[in-house]
């Protein structure tokens, strides 16, 4: 899910010269992003993106989905939402008479990512009489997984394989507490869900888990980057670089409206930081205005002096030697 939107970066590294979204055109109907050309296009030899059919404030162009591998069998990562014809019907087309999906993987458990499942195993119901395997992280934020499915759950570094395509499990929460990416070992790429996307920036749960997942990217150093939403990334350092400045940018223009404002709401800071940005998308900024307000509570910079949505001063000694006994509710 998209913030807003960032500048983009120009091509700094190599990247397989397959069809790429170069040939993209800008589209209203396409809420400001760029809109693509294709619904059904092929990244690499093992890679096939399907476009979700479910364009919005959020999902930008919609969900990407990708089928991976050489042979008959394929990996699904995520499905788009529910009910949704026309993807069924794209994701049919791409996979022919000869493929089967053998196995889905969900970076997450967001709706526009977990949504298609059911409709896709309907779909599929024979699947040339190969249970399809669902494979997702566990969460880990108190809430009740999905029990519409049934999900083999992952952990981190476990690899999944098919022919031509070697996935490894690379655990990436912040985005949400059961986020992971998949590392393509054959393209040294990285599919990154919605920790990183193609335009804009993301909305996150947990600032600290999300930036030291970030990070955890920039170690791995792919080559390429399969967004969860968005146009590949072919410059993967120098955009991850611009999510985490991006991060701590806002931090500190955070820091200076508490100190100029204070006491503060994160309702006030939230329509200083973001004047001019979509209502469609001012509550996800509002969100992580206030999940940067945890963190900087969390690292005792700030207290919160209010209840409810609260006010924020930054903090005095005092607070922060009473940080750990205090509870503060955000």
């Amino acid at each position: 899910m998209s913030e807003q939107e960032l500048p983009m970066k120009p091509l700094t590294r190599w990247a397989p010269t397959y069809e790429s979204d170069a040939t993209h055109k800008r589209c209203g109907c396409c809420y400001g992003v760029q809109s693509f050309k294709k619904d059904i296009l092929q990244l690499s030899p093992r890679v096939i993106r399907i476009l979700g059919k479910n364009p919005g404030p959020f999902t930008l162009q919609g969900t990407n989905t990708y089928l991976l591998g050489t042979g008959k069998k394929k990996i699904l990562i995520d499905t788009g939402e529910a009910n949704v014809a026309d993807y069924l019907q794209n994701l049919a087309t791409a996979l022919g008479n000869e493929n089967q999906i053998t196995t889905i993987i969900a970076t997450h458990w967001h709706h526009d990512h977990i949504g298609g499942i059911t409709g896709i195993l309907r779909r599929f119901p024979d699947n040339n009489n190969e249970k399809i395997r669902l494979m997702k992280c566990q969460r880990f934020d108190g809430k009740s997984e999905s029990t519409e499915n049934a999900f083999e759950f992952v952990e981190n570094g476990q690899q999944i394989e098919v022919e031509g395509a070697t996935l490894r499990i690379i655990f990436t929460p912040g985005h949400t507490s059961d986020h992971i990416s998949l590392w393509l070992e054959e393209e040294k790429a990285l599919f990154s869900g919605d920790c990183v996307l193609g335009e804009g920036s993301a909305v996150f749960e947990n600032l600290t888990e999300y930036l030291r997942s970030l990070r955890k990217l920039l170690e791995l150093d792919p080559v390429r980057i399969y967004p969860g939403h968005g146009p590949v990334i072919d410059n993967p350092r120098e955009k991850v670089n611009e999510y985490i400045e991006h991060r701590l940018q806002r931090e500190k223009e955070i820091l200076k409206t508490i100190r100029e404002e204070q006491p503060v709401s994160a309702i006030r800071i939230a329509s200083m930081l973001y004047p001019n940005i979509l209502p469609t998308r001012r509550m996800g900024s509002l969100f992580n205005v206030r999940h940067h307000l945890a963190k900087l509570v969390s690292d005792g910079s700030i207290v919160n002096v209010g209840i409810g949505f609260g006010l924020y001063k930054l903090a005095e000694e005092k607070d922060r030697k009473n940080q750990s006994n205090s509870c503060s509710i955000l």
